[in-house]
């Protein structure tokens, strides 16, 4: 095996997945058969993001480095024969993105040893992957709270002759989700047409976007489910839900090539009528303790809506009190205020699946008509996955709740993925086994 017989990197615990602003440490462990000349021992610490606008380029089309630290832990001088280790230690840039791999670009960290040697003898390398995880706190998110909707109306020609007009409502019950949890999707659909729709779908859709002189966008159907159609001149209104599966974070903060974004599709299949609802995917889970409260407007904005008629007479009148000597003068009563219209929708949201439910969500109920609807599974794209740390696909693992992320059969086509996502505000969560990640070295990417 010639005079280098082992040489490996070895982080402290076995480590794989950091965060910014950590410190990395481990050690340098290699194995001679025979005595060795060097010029130094050095290991390197680096991390960069490399984006292409072909898949089979052989070099980055753009890079952007976000640090590069080398030490030297042994200087010129003879290793003798045997095993030696060496430690280091390096400190990660709080301003480091999170790890990403996509078609057409990736976020790289990784750790490297050299043993530099006289001019003319082989030199030797090695190198080792880890992982960064910028948490994505979804509570810090701009304009996050309440639900997203978004509304349609659609002429269309049919039977070259014949016009017809769908209007189409839309909306998800939060803007906000993290791997495992359930949005909820309702759909309002009045088919004002003389002719019976295509069948209803909702997706749950990716957007990378690579920042090349002409950007690249490669978008994704992660998961879609569909339901039934809408009869001539009816109007239907349709519940569905879809499970969040594992996913990279929309936001990778300081990073200026990449950009990840999430929408939900929902649209006819005949005719052509889409309506889109941006969400976000993080890491921490909306905390409906930290909502802004907005109690205080809402009687002000109520007493003006239901105030009647017959009390809109000037506040002095009302607010003129007599003088304490004399005794009070009845005045006119008031009318009767009417009681506030309740504000809550008289549609029951639909509750999340059963543990041992995999059919799908019903596929919507008739306001009109009993006309059924179809029921389908969610379906989700075996390629519709990016590698992100946190990416984690159990197999032969038993459902453990409402909120288990489908797996295994959803996901092909990679070597593995890295440590567990981490659950709601995992500060303390129980730990989960690791899959190790592709290796970089032995992809196809440029180097």
């Amino acid at each position: 095996m010639g005079k280098l017989q082992e040489f490996e990197i070895k982080f402290d615990n076995n480590k794989v997945v950091y965060t910014p602003g950590e410190s990395i440490s481990g050690t340098v462990r290699f194995k001679l058969g025979q005595p060795l000349q060097c010029k130094a021992i050095k290991v390197n610490c680096n991390g960069f993001c490399g984006i292409t606008s072909k898949i089979n380029e052989t070099a980055w089309s753009e890079e952007e480095q976000y640090f590069n630290n080398t030490i030297s832990v042994a200087d010129k001088g003879t290793l003798i024969q045997g095993e030696q280790t060496y430690p280091f230690k390096f400190l990660i840039p709080a301003s480091a993105p999170t790890s990403f791999e996509g078609n057409y670009g990736r976020i790289i960290y990784r750790v490297r040893a050299f043993i530099d040697t006289p001019r003319f003898a082989k030199d030797y390398n090695t190198e080792k992957p880890f992982y960064l995880l910028s948490l994505l706190n979804l509570n810090e998110v701009p304009d996050i709270w309440g639900s997203c909707s978004s509304a349609v109306t659609q002429q269309f020609t049919y039977m070259l002759m014949k016009t017809g007009t769908v209007v189409m409502k839309a909306q998800t019950d939060m803007k906000g989700y993290t791997p495992g949890q359930i949005i909820q999707v309702l759909t309002n659909i009045h088919n004002q047409s003389g002719k019976t729709t295509g069948n209803m779908a909702a997706s749950l859709m990716q957007r990378v976007t690579y920042e090349t002189k002409r950007p690249t966008y490669d978008v994704r159907t992660i998961a879609s489910v569909e339901g039934g159609v809408v009869k001539a001149g009816k109007e239907l209104e349709w519940k569905e839900q879809i499970i969040v599966p594992p996913l990279p974070q929309s936001s990778l903060a300081g990073c200026e090539l990449i950009k990840i974004e999430y929408y939900i599709k929902v649209g006819l299949k005949s005719p052509d009528v889409m309506v889109t609802l941006p969400i976000h995917i993080g890491n921490v889970s909306l905390d409906k303790k930290l909502q802004p409260c907005n109690k205080a407007a809402a009687p002000s904005s109520a007493t003006a809506e239901d105030k009647p008629a017959s009390a809109s007479m000037p506040d002095t009148t009302i607010a003129t009190t007599p003088t304490p000597t004399l005794p009070p003068r009845p005045g006119p009563k008031p009318a009767p205020r009417p009681i506030p219209r309740s504000r809550t929708s008289s549609h029951n949201s639909p509750s999340a699946p059963s543990a041992d439910y995999h059919q799908g969500a019903e596929g919507g109920t008739l306001m009109n008509d009993g006309f059924p609807n179809k029921r389908q599974s969610q379906l989700v794209s075996p390629h519709a996955f990016s590698y992100a740390p946190g990416l984690f696909f159990p197999h032969n693992q038993q459902p453990s709740g409402p909120s288990t992320v489908p797996c295994g059969p959803m996901f092909s086509g990679s070597t593995g993925a890295t440590a567990p996502y981490p659950t709601e505000n995992s500060a303390s969560s129980m730990p989960t086994p690791l899959i190790l990640p592709p290796d970089y070295v032995t992809s196809a990417y440029p180097q």
